[in-house]
């Protein structure tokens, strides 16, 4: 085995170059991590040698306990679904989309009420599924997939209203989509199906710098609105909050993101597959928030709200 030297320390006690990854040498902590140069020709004393084992020894422990401490950490811990990741959460059955493979976000059973995020596979076909009396909605995160003859790509956002049941759903090439399934509304008035290729609508500016939307669906009857967020490296958002409850994936990008709990903060840090369902009233954002890249949200909020800025994270008096 041909070595390569490397300079590295240990703590106070510095390795010379010489000290190299190789497993034939000593029978224990050389044949794990590093030894002296097999063929180097250089000696040591005993002494000096144990002394060496021990730093590596006591290195060694304490890197460990270290990676499983920032294994066994986590995002903290908020009274409303925040900081996950839908990558971890387990697989579900689904009976009105055979063969496919989803992962439940958020649900009722008791209303039918349910958000997902399915895999289809290539050359799946099935139907739009949903439930009597409620609308559905449908984003595309990867791949494509034809609704009712129209071929959709990434960023394809599709709305069927109550009563729209049974569109025929194929995807040759297989993807990934985001599936809501909402509570029953009658004062929604939207009556018509949407399917839209979000590409081709133009962001609008909002009133925080470097953040960006296009709005999807907004219906006027209940309030409801759908819509895409971007946010561009740097920028920040304000605390804020929101009258209803609004829930949000995370489409691409990293964003750090920041929950004001009774005037403590929660911070973590989402990666694409990032997802929340927080509360009506809760404050979120802050200085904190942001990140280096840009970062695209998918968000929905079912009922109309208000969207408020917050002076900052306070407790509740």
């Amino acid at each position: 085995m041909r070595a390569t030297v490397m300079s590295l320390s240990f703590g106070q006690d510095p390795i010379p170059a010489g000290y190299i990854f190789c497993l034939q040498c000593r029978p224990y902590i050389g044949r794990l991590f590093y030894t002296w140069m097999c063929d180097s020709g250089v000696t040591m004393d005993v002494r000096e040698r144990r002394r060496t084992e021990t730093t590596m020894l006591r290195t060694l422990l304490l890197s460990v306990i270290a990676l499983l401490a920032a294994c066994s950490s986590g995002p903290p811990t908020v009274p409303y679904p925040a900081f996950l990741q839908v990558d971890e959460l387990s697989d579900v059955f689904m009976a009105s989309m055979p063969g496919i493979r989803a992962k439940q976000m958020a649900g009722n059973p008791q209303t039918r009420r349910t958000s997902n995020r399915i895999d289809l596979p290539p050359a799946w076909q099935g139907t739009s599924g949903g439930a009597p009396g409620r609308s559905t909605e449908i984003f595309v995160l990867r791949g494509s997939l034809t609704i009712a003859d129209i071929e959709l790509p990434r960023g394809g956002y599709i709305f069927l209203p109550a009563g729209s049941l049974g569109f025929n759903i194929v995807s040759e090439q297989g993807a990934q989509i985001l599936y809501f399934v909402n509570d029953t509304d009658p004062e929604s008035i939207i009556r018509s199906p949407i399917i839209i290729d979000t590409a081709l609508i133009p962001w609008e500016p909002t009133r925080t710098p470097g953040v960006s939307i296009k709005d999807l669906r907004r219906d006027p009857g209940n309030g409801a609105v759908t819509w895409l967020q971007r946010t561009e490296p740097g920028a920040s958002l304000p605390w804020q909050s929101s009258s209803v409850l609004r829930e949000g994936y995370l489409t691409s990008g990293q964003f750090a993101d920041s929950e004001c709990v009774n005037g403590e903060v929660a911070s973590w840090s989402y990666t694409e597959g990032g997802y929340f369902y927080r509360s009506a009233e809760a404050i979120h954002g802050g200085p904190d928030s942001g990140g280096d890249m840009e970062s695209v949200w998918f968000l929905r909020e079912t009922d109309g709200g208000t969207s408020t800025i917050e002076p900052g994270c306070e407790p509740i008096s």
